[in-house]
């Protein structure tokens, strides 16, 4: 059986960066790719790679985003693999699905996989130590007019948002440069 880090680092080092700050988080994932077996890991102390998914209406005009319960801030969804999870674009599927509810999500014809990468650190709590995400984005497509059902262990809202109501909510910088570039990719 071939080993999915293989494919993982190619599709990284075909991705186009946005800005200096994408690019040095390529760089980083790559490194941490390569020196993990199995980077998808909860149980690697400094941190794992994690799958999300950068959700659009089939019609492109709104993008879908949750409130984090745990984070209090607007994300989109996505989080840890599974064990025996290896790839990005399920990661990011599934928890999607999961946090949603939408059933039919595909990723997006011609983006590139992954769209996005983020490095970002996620603070202790309980007994869990402050550790990275390394955050692999995926532009994901859904399906019009499927029925939101919000993970209630997960979020504390789930909503449709207009692409100029993004600069209002005080999204990160690096979802911001995501949907940044998701946006133009779609035309908006």
């Amino acid at each position: 059986m071939s080993d999915p880090r293989a494919g993982l680092l190619e599709a990284l080092a075909a991705l186009v960066p946005a800005d200096a700050r994408e690019a040095g988080d390529r760089v980083r994932i790559g490194d941490f790719v390569r020196r993990h077996r199995d980077p998808f890991d909860r149980a690697i102390v400094a941190g794992h790679l994690t799958g999300s998914a950068l959700i659009i209406a089939e019609g492109l005009d709104r993008v879908l985003l949750l409130h984090h319960k745990r984070l209090e801030r607007w994300l989109q969804p996505g989080g840890h693999a599974d064990p025996g999870e290896a790839r990005g674009e399920a990661v990011a599927l599934r928890e999607a699905r999961e946090e949603t509810g939408l059933e039919g999500l595909v990723l997006h014809p011609t983006a590139p996989r992954p769209f996005d990468v983020d490095v970002h650190e996620i603070p202790a709590r309980g007994a869990e130590a402050a550790h990275l995400h390394l955050d692999l984005r995926y532009l994901v497509l859904a399906p019009g007019e499927a029925s939101l059902v919000r993970a209630v262990e997960e979020s504390n809202d789930l909503r449709w948002f207009a692409w100029d109501a993004l600069p209002g909510l005080d999204l990160d910088p690096g979802l911001t440069r995501a949907y940044a570039k998701a946006a133009r990719l779609v035309g908006v």
